[in-house]
Protein backbone atom coordinates (compact mmCIF):
# COMPACT_ATOMS: atom_id res chain seq x y z
CA UNK A 1 0.00 0.00 0.00
CA UNK A 2 1.12 3.61 -0.26
CA UNK A 3 0.01 5.77 2.22
CA UNK A 4 -2.90 5.29 4.42
CA UNK A 5 -6.58 7.32 5.21
CA UNK A 6 -6.03 9.12 8.47
CA UNK A 7 -8.95 9.33 11.16
CA UNK A 8 -7.66 13.19 11.96
CA UNK A 9 -8.73 13.83 8.18
CA UNK A 10 -12.23 12.98 8.97
CA UNK A 11 -12.28 9.74 7.82
CA UNK A 12 -14.43 6.82 9.24
CA UNK A 13 -12.71 4.12 11.60
CA UNK A 14 -14.51 1.91 8.42
CA UNK A 15 -12.51 3.68 5.71
CA UNK A 16 -9.24 4.11 7.63
CA UNK A 17 -9.22 0.19 8.17
CA UNK A 18 -10.45 -0.46 4.83
CA UNK A 19 -7.34 -1.32 3.34
CA UNK A 20 -6.04 -4.17 5.93
CA UNK A 21 -9.86 -5.82 5.50
CA UNK A 22 -9.46 -5.53 1.62
CA UNK A 23 -5.96 -7.11 2.33
CA UNK A 24 -7.07 -10.05 4.25
CA UNK A 25 -10.06 -10.77 1.81
CA UNK A 26 -6.87 -11.40 -0.57
CA UNK A 27 -5.16 -13.91 1.34
CA UNK A 28 -2.63 -11.73 3.39
CA UNK A 29 -1.19 -13.39 6.61
CA UNK A 30 1.01 -10.93 7.80
CA UNK A 31 0.64 -6.90 8.08
CA UNK A 32 4.19 -4.75 7.82
CA UNK A 33 2.76 -1.04 9.67
CA UNK A 34 4.93 1.65 9.30
CA UNK A 35 4.26 5.52 10.82
CA UNK A 36 5.82 8.90 12.00
CA UNK A 37 6.16 9.10 15.37
CA UNK A 38 7.37 12.24 17.90
CA UNK A 39 9.85 10.88 20.82
CA UNK A 40 8.28 10.93 24.29
CA UNK A 41 11.17 8.64 25.41
CA UNK A 42 14.18 10.30 26.43
CA UNK A 43 16.77 8.17 24.86
CA UNK A 44 15.15 8.74 20.63
CA UNK A 45 16.02 11.21 18.92
CA UNK A 46 14.55 12.34 15.56
CA UNK A 47 15.56 10.50 13.38
CA UNK A 48 15.87 7.03 15.22
CA UNK A 49 13.63 4.30 14.52
CA UNK A 50 10.95 2.03 16.81
CA UNK A 51 9.60 -1.20 16.33
CA UNK A 52 6.29 -1.72 17.95
CA UNK A 53 5.99 -3.96 21.20
CA UNK A 54 2.66 -2.54 22.11
CA UNK A 55 0.64 0.12 21.77
CA UNK A 56 -2.47 2.19 23.74
CA UNK A 57 -5.54 3.67 22.19
CA UNK A 58 -6.16 7.08 23.38
CA UNK A 59 -8.04 7.64 20.00
CA UNK A 60 -11.37 7.69 21.60
CA UNK A 61 -12.87 5.14 19.49
CA UNK A 62 -12.35 1.76 18.30
CA UNK A 63 -12.75 0.47 14.79
CA UNK A 64 -14.38 -2.55 16.23
CA UNK A 65 -17.61 -0.67 17.19
CA UNK A 66 -20.15 -1.58 15.81
CA UNK A 67 -22.59 -4.19 14.32
CA UNK A 68 -20.59 -7.41 14.63
CA UNK A 69 -18.99 -8.95 11.14
CA UNK A 70 -20.23 -12.51 10.69
CA UNK A 71 -17.01 -15.04 10.99
CA UNK A 72 -14.71 -12.96 12.29
CA UNK A 73 -14.30 -12.43 16.11
CA UNK A 74 -16.12 -9.74 18.18
CA UNK A 75 -14.40 -9.81 20.66
CA UNK A 76 -10.51 -9.61 19.60
CA UNK A 77 -7.30 -10.72 22.11
CA UNK A 78 -5.29 -8.27 21.73
CA UNK A 79 -2.39 -9.71 24.68
CA UNK A 80 0.14 -10.32 21.24
CA UNK A 81 -0.99 -7.24 19.07
CA UNK A 82 2.54 -7.56 17.32
CA UNK A 83 3.81 -10.57 16.81
CA UNK A 84 6.89 -11.38 18.03
CA UNK A 85 8.53 -13.63 15.72
CA UNK A 86 8.06 -10.59 12.75
CA UNK A 87 9.77 -8.20 15.21
CA UNK A 88 12.65 -10.48 15.83
CA UNK A 89 13.01 -10.52 12.32
CA UNK A 90 12.82 -6.67 12.11
CA UNK A 91 15.47 -6.38 14.74
CA UNK A 92 17.44 -8.84 12.36
CA UNK A 93 16.97 -6.73 9.73
CA UNK A 94 18.29 -3.70 11.75
CA UNK A 95 21.25 -5.01 12.81
CA UNK A 96 22.25 -6.29 9.11
CA UNK A 97 21.31 -2.91 7.63
CA UNK A 98 23.05 -1.15 10.31
CA UNK A 99 20.32 0.67 12.02
CA UNK A 100 19.61 1.03 15.45
CA UNK A 101 15.94 -0.18 16.25
CA UNK A 102 14.88 0.39 19.31
CA UNK A 103 11.71 -1.64 20.67
CA UNK A 104 8.67 0.68 22.30
CA UNK A 105 5.22 1.21 23.16
CA UNK A 106 3.48 3.48 20.66
CA UNK A 107 0.50 5.57 21.91
CA UNK A 108 -2.29 7.21 19.28
CA UNK A 109 -4.20 9.79 19.31
CA UNK A 110 -6.58 10.91 16.79
CA UNK A 111 -5.13 14.32 16.50
CA UNK A 112 -4.46 16.87 14.11
CA UNK A 113 -2.99 19.07 17.22
CA UNK A 114 0.13 17.96 18.48
CA UNK A 115 0.10 16.86 22.36
CA UNK A 116 0.63 19.43 24.94
CA UNK A 117 3.78 18.85 27.66
CA UNK A 118 1.37 18.28 29.91
CA UNK A 119 -0.24 15.07 27.99
CA UNK A 120 3.08 14.26 27.04
CA UNK A 121 4.67 14.28 30.92
CA UNK A 122 0.84 12.01 31.53
CA UNK A 123 1.83 9.72 28.40
CA UNK A 124 5.88 9.45 29.97
CA UNK A 125 3.61 7.56 33.05
CA UNK A 126 1.82 5.60 31.39
CA UNK A 127 5.10 3.88 29.86
CA UNK A 128 4.76 5.05 26.40
CA UNK A 129 8.32 5.47 24.30
CA UNK A 130 6.25 7.73 21.63
CA UNK A 131 2.61 9.01 20.06
CA UNK A 132 1.08 9.20 16.84
CA UNK A 133 -2.12 9.75 15.37
CA UNK A 134 -2.08 6.34 13.18
CA UNK A 135 -1.57 2.26 13.20
CA UNK A 136 -3.54 1.71 15.86
CA UNK A 137 -7.07 1.07 14.00
CA UNK A 138 -5.05 -0.56 11.59
CA UNK A 139 -3.25 -2.83 14.33
CA UNK A 140 -6.80 -3.64 15.76
CA UNK A 141 -8.68 -4.38 12.51
CA UNK A 142 -5.89 -6.93 11.12
CA UNK A 143 -5.88 -8.90 14.60
CA UNK A 144 -9.53 -9.34 13.90
CA UNK A 145 -8.95 -10.63 10.68
CA UNK A 146 -6.12 -13.02 12.09
CA UNK A 147 -3.41 -11.25 10.63
CA UNK A 148 0.20 -11.62 12.02
CA UNK A 149 1.27 -7.35 12.24
CA UNK A 150 4.42 -5.39 12.51
CA UNK A 151 5.12 -1.92 12.91
CA UNK A 152 7.76 0.75 12.93
CA UNK A 153 7.73 4.52 14.15
CA UNK A 154 9.99 6.94 12.11
CA UNK A 155 10.87 9.15 15.17
CA UNK A 156 9.90 12.48 13.15
CA UNK A 157 10.70 14.92 15.79
CA UNK A 158 10.72 15.24 20.00
CA UNK A 159 7.38 15.21 21.43
CA UNK A 160 5.63 18.46 22.93
CA UNK A 161 8.30 20.26 26.44
CA UNK A 162 11.37 17.83 25.01
CA UNK A 163 12.83 20.66 23.66
CA UNK A 164 12.77 24.66 23.81
CA UNK A 165 11.16 24.43 20.26
CA UNK A 166 7.49 24.61 19.04
CA UNK A 167 6.42 22.01 16.90
CA UNK A 168 5.86 21.72 13.40
CA UNK A 169 4.74 19.86 10.70
CA UNK A 170 7.55 20.96 8.53
CA UNK A 171 10.08 20.09 10.78
CA UNK A 172 8.21 16.18 10.33
CA UNK A 173 8.56 15.96 6.55
CA UNK A 174 12.15 17.31 6.52
CA UNK A 175 13.37 14.54 9.15
CA UNK A 176 11.23 11.58 6.80
CA UNK A 177 13.24 12.94 3.93
CA UNK A 178 16.40 12.68 5.44
CA UNK A 179 15.56 8.83 6.51
CA UNK A 180 13.48 7.59 3.71
CA UNK A 181 16.72 5.65 2.39
CA UNK A 182 17.81 4.34 5.73
CA UNK A 183 13.76 3.33 6.38
CA UNK A 184 13.69 1.49 2.79
CA UNK A 185 16.83 -0.36 3.59
CA UNK A 186 15.34 -1.54 6.68
CA UNK A 187 12.30 -2.73 4.77
CA UNK A 188 13.91 -4.06 1.93
CA UNK A 189 16.20 -6.47 4.46
CA UNK A 190 13.36 -7.31 6.15
CA UNK A 191 11.38 -8.47 2.99
CA UNK A 192 14.40 -10.75 2.22
CA UNK A 193 14.37 -12.56 5.32
CA UNK A 194 11.24 -12.75 5.72
CA UNK A 195 11.13 -14.55 2.24
CA UNK A 196 14.54 -16.29 3.48
CA UNK A 197 13.06 -17.77 6.33
CA UNK A 198 10.39 -18.92 4.68
CA UNK A 199 7.75 -16.68 7.25
CA UNK A 200 5.70 -16.01 4.27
Amino acid sequence: MSGRAHFYEGHSMESVTFAVRALAAFGINDLLLTNAAGGINRSLRAGDFMVLTDHINFMGTNPLRGPAIPALPRFVDLTDTYDPKLRALLLRAAKMSRLKLRPGIYLAVSGPSYETPAEIRAFTRLGVDAVGMSTVPEAIVARQCGLRVAAISCITNLAAGRTGKKLSHTEVLETAEKVKASGARLIKQFAMLYAETGAC
